[in-house]
């Protein structure tokens, strides 16, 4: 999973959240946050779903592959 998140990144960044302050979101750290940006990271079920709570968005929108 070399391939960066950009979806991701643009969710974070149209809710006007940081790494660090989406990281806390969810219970993790910003390095964390920063890695699967970065695509270097592959991010449990449970953490996908949290992310996308808290983003208001859904798991195909971030995390799947058109």
């Amino acid at each position: 999973m070399s391939e960066k998140n950009i979806k991701l990144k643009l969710a974070r960044i149209q809710k006007d959240l940081s790494q660090e302050q989406l990281a806390e979101a969810v219970g993790v750290t910003r390095q964390t946050i920063g890695l699967i940006e970065a695509g270097n990271y592959n991010p449990t079920i449970r953490l996908c779903i949290a992310i996308c709570k808290e983003l208001e968005t859904t798991l195909n929108d971030i995390f799947w592959e058109e």
